[in-house]
């Protein structure tokens, strides 16, 4: 199985306007679609070229700037899958990109109070943009959580790596089981997400971009030492899609072994969604666990007052005793006893015979002392 857990979704929804105030209007439920017929068919044409290059999990991703407002924000891809006509064999999954600046450190709607609504969503990702919203991501929202973001895209095309990849951030995070993706559509000089590039996230030049791509992948490659990596697409074009081998043997011009660019597109993933799953029942079961009895067996009797056992045993006097007896106790020879006393006498000899000459000895030094 082949995994493209990034393939961005656009709406037409309108920006909210703001009033005079400043403050801008909560949008009212409606029931107004999404998308459009022609941005539909778009859509499908392009899940059909990824199915024909062999990707059989298919991540939708809406991505959203600065903040999540559940009371603003409207989860568009539910309309999506529900309107996509069903392919058979294919996993489709929503994710949630949030893309953090320095607005975004006072806080960007990953909160406790809106876990319900953050369900909806399979995968919860960050996109940071400078060195305190990359420590944050990588050190607060990997724990465990109901809010836990399992993916850290890192804005790869820019011109100047907004911050600095610190190998005690990249194990920490790692070691809580995130991973850090790599969009393969900078390497191809391809069009990057709207989103991206209205917030700054992503160059707009493709051949900059693509200078920019190498130069900080060949970085995180080095910093991560090939572990905890995903490759994605993140392409809006479809003259930019690649097949998934082709993607693994472009992966390896980054010094990365050909086994961990296989395994960033197959294994990494597969993990990454399992954990995922772990959000909606976090502190809780996670299955009920079924008992599986052989055919044949039968429970063992209950010990009955005629069958001994380990309690009415009698305990052995020595380890020696138990190891010769087996554990019960023996009565002694009458030799035994008869030999064990002549040993005592014997050796009460010997001592006080020792006592008499040390004090013969002792006489005979006062005397020559005299």
């Amino acid at each position: 199985m082949f995994y493209d857990l990034n393939v961005p979704i656009t709406t037409t929804t309108p920006a909210n306007s703001g009033s005079k105030k400043g403050k801008s209007k909560q949008p009212q439920a409606s029931n107004s679609p999404q998308f459009t017929a022609a941005q539909l068919s778009a859509i499908d044409a392009h899940l059909d070229l990824l199915i024909h290059l062999g990707y059989t999990v298919i991540c939708f991703n809406q991505t959203v700037n600065k903040k999540v407002d559940p009371k603003t924000h409207i989860n568009v891809l539910n309309e999506l899958l529900e309107k996509l006509k069903p392919r058979r064999g294919i996993l489709f999954l929503k994710r949630l990109s949030v893309i953090l600046d320095e607005d975004s450190e006072k806080g960007f709607g990953l909160i406790n109070a809106n876990t319900s609504y953050f369900n909806s969503y399979d995968i919860l990702s960050l996109i940071p943009t400078n060195q305190a919203t990359f420590a944050l991501a990588c050190l607060t929202h990997t724990l465990p959580s109901p809010l836990t973001t399992h993916i850290i895209s890192i804005p790869l095309t820019l011109p100047r790596f907004p911050f600095h990849l610190k190998h005690t951030l990249i194990r920490t995070a790692i070691k809580n089981g995130a991973v850090f993706e790599i969009n393969y559509v900078g390497a191809l000089g391809g069009e990057s997400d709207t989103a991206l590039l209205e917030a700054g996230a992503a160059e707009a030049n493709g051949s900059n971009a693509k200078r920019n791509w190498w130069a900080a992948a060949k970085e995180l490659v080095r910093v991560t030492k090939g572990k905890g990596l995903i490759v994605s697409g993140g392409v809006v074009a479809q003259a930019n899609l690649r097949a998934p081998r082709d993607v693994a043997n472009l992966i390896t011009l980054l010094e990365l072994p050909q086994d961990a660019a296989h395994a960033a597109c197959t294994s990494v993933p597969k993990s990454l969604i399992l954990r995922a799953q772990t959000r909606k029942t976090y502190r809780a079961v996670f299955s009920e666990p079924v008992l599986f009895i052989p055919e044949g067996y039968s429970a063992p009797a209950p010990p009955t007052a005629s069958t001994p056992t380990l309690a009415s045993l009698p305990l052995p006097s020595s380890p020696q005793q138990a190891v010769a007896t087996g554990g019960q106790k023996k009565r002694p020879r009458e030799e035994d006893l008869v030999d064990s006393k002549q040993k005592q006498q014997n050796t009460s000899g010997t001592v006080l015979g020792q006592i008499g000459q040390g004090s013969d000895k002792k006489k005979k030094r006062k005397n020559n002392k005299e």
